[in-house]
């Protein structure tokens, strides 16, 4: 332990602020520790509330993935008003959702990932000079067109919501806007624009095309296909990875939970695209897939910054951070540890790979492992399975009458809801508790709170910091490993945590 270094790196490219802090012994990784650097009192503020307040206040939670908090709150207060939602209105819900997604999923890949090629680094590299012409931050040519593409796709949350973010137009029982043809008209343009330009720069071919890669052996295949292939940004980072050397880097805990891409009591559309979306709620490791269990979900906070020690179920658990001695001890993050039957899992675009048991995502997990290389590949790829399904939504979405949309809720009954959903980074759940019509407990689990947890009682890491133990560090003044490691993650510690310490330096 003498011979090992101890480095802080505060994470940059990150939704919020991020701190890692790696051990290196001989140029190694032999520990980490991921630290959500801020407290969030999200849940402290809605105790107390109205039943309806957290419509508008948890879509604040992250101004990247409104609509996904939202629609979480919305199916909790649908479960404790015992109101059922229209399929009309699941699939407006759903529509929202998806283009939440796929924007984030474009933009966390050439804004925040991608990036990281052009890091001196990689000044030997032969495609080092083009990495620089197409992700050099705030210059490179995909950066630019993803900042213009991805405002289109926004547009379609805007139409059915009435803004972006924080809107608030999902209510217990559907949604508050009455959907028209021309609305729907609109959407489905505004995706067909994002189609065109997704597969023209993005994959460089059709959608079907791209989907029909089942192993990795059929992916080097496409990718030699055609040059419209190896040039595109998804060929380029196939590439560019595999000239490296790096595609087995950050390996990952191997056990990946999912909440299902999109409401699962909507009807999927039939056809292989749409069956291939991720769409199937469970969690999976090495032996299989098993049906997912709400009441196996916990949080423990023995190395977080709260009261308390051990885990508890969402419905039981509290947040009440610790305000003396916060700096000490082995409590060295305001995020808390999500655990799934006690055991620590990855949620996001792999981890819905891996439940729906995709045939291209187990190959690449058998050949690389759940690596940095193999996690961000599923989610450049994440909307060519998802596209096909939200065009199917939008062809058959009834128009016309409120009442198709809504019911009236009354006074909310006493009781416990939950709301599971798919947000852009994994799984996001939303747990209240009701009493005389206000809010008595409200607890939130994000996608990065399971990705980027401390420890937990047992003392076993989350799953990012799983990935960074064993990585090579060359420079410790700027290691590119890790921050690749961590990128592929894509964390969002502004989901995680809310507050800042102004005392820190």
């Amino acid at each position: 332990m003498q011979n090992r270094k101890k480095i802080t790196l505060p994470v940059n490219r990150v939704e919020g602020d991020l701190e890692i802090l790696v051990e290196v012994e001989d140029g190694v990784v032999r520990d980490a520790y991921s630290m959500g650097i801020m407290y969030r009192g999200i849940e402290s503020l809605m105790t107390g509330r109205g039943p309806l307040d957290g419509l508008v206040i948890t879509p604040r939670i992250c101004g990247i993935c409104s609509s996904a908090q939202l629609h979480a709150a919305a199916k909790a207060l649908d479960m404790i008003y015992r109101v059922e939602v229209s399929e009309a209105a699941k699939k407006i819900r759903n529509i929202a959702l998806a283009a939440e997604i796929l924007q984030n999923d474009i933009r966390q890949s050439f804004l925040l990932f991608m990036p990281d090629f052009t890091h001196p680094a990689y000044k030997d590299h032969p495609l080092y000079d083009r990495a620089q012409e197409r992700y050099a931050p705030l210059r490179g040519s995909a950066c630019i067109e993803t900042v213009k593409e991805t405002k289109k796709i926004l547009e379609v949350i805007a139409i059915l919501g009435g803004q972006w973010p924080h809107s608030s137009f999902m209510v217990p029982g559907g949604v508050a806007s009455v959907i028209g043809q021309s609305d729907i008209a609109q959407c489905r343009y505004q995706l067909e624009k994002f189609r065109a330009w997704y597969e023209s720069r993005i994959i460089g071919c059709s959608l079907g095309r791209l989907c029909a890669v089942s192993s990795h052996e059929d992916l080097e295949a496409w990718l030699d296909e055609k040059e419209s292939h190896r040039e595109s940004e998804l060929g380029f980072f196939i590439r560019f990875v595999s000239e490296a050397g790096i595609q087995g880097l950050g390996q990952g805990c191997g056990r990946y939970i999912s909440f299902g891409l999109l409401d699962r009591r909507t009807p999927v559309p039939k056809g292989a695209l749409a069956d291939a979306a991720g769409l199937s709620p469970g969690f999976a490791d090495r032996s299989g897939c098993l049906s997912l269990d709400q009441t196996l979900i916990t949080e423990d906070v023995s190395h977080s910054k709260f009261k308390g020690i051990g885990a508890k179920h969402p419905f039981e658990s509290k947040t009440v951070p610790l305000l003396k001695d916060v700096g000490r001890g082995d409590r060295y993050s305001w995020a808390k540890a999500p655990r799934y039957d006690g055991k620590t899992a990855e949620t996001g675009p792999l981890a819905e790979m891996a439940v729906e048991r995709h045939p291209l995502y187990l190959s690449l997990l058998d050949t690389w492992g759940p690596s940095a290389f193999v996690r961000q590949l599923a989610r450049i790829t994440r909307p060519a399975r998802l596209i096909p399904v939200v065009e199917k939504w939008l062809k058959t979405t009834t128009m016309g009458q409120k009442a198709l949309y809504t019911k009236h809720a009354m006074k909310a009954p006493d009781g416990e809801g939950f709301g599971l959903v798919e947000a852009p980074r994994g799984g996001l759940g939303h747990w209240v508790r009701m009493r005389g019509n206000t809010i008595a407990n409200y607890q939130v689990i994000t996608p990065t709170a399971w990705n980027a947890s401390p420890r937990d009682a047992a003392g076993r890491p989350g799953p990012l910091e799983t990935s960074l133990i064993g990585l090579p560090v060359e420079d410790s003044k700027n290691p590119v490993a890790v921050h690749h490691v961590v990128h592929s993650y894509d964390p969002c510690m502004v989901c995680c945590v809310h507050a800042v310490d102004l005392r820190k330096k």
